[in-house]
């Protein structure tokens, strides 16, 4: 599998997300504290498909 590098919006979306998730862990924001773990994995997901899949 070749792998290419994602783009500048998943990227940075990916980046929003994964952030969000760690200060919800410590920090109690309304709706993002309950969901942290999931923020956290979307942003993985959404960041391997971005490496993983050509133009995404």
């Amino acid at each position: 599998m070749r792998l290419t590098p994602p783009t500048k919006l998943v990227f940075w979306i990916s980046a929003i997300l994964a952030i969000l998730g760690l200060i919800g862990t410590f920090v109690t924001i309304p709706f993002v504290s309950g969901f942290a773990f999931w923020f956290v994995l979307v942003a993985y997901i959404l960041l391997f498909l971005g490496n993983a899949l050509k133009g995404f």
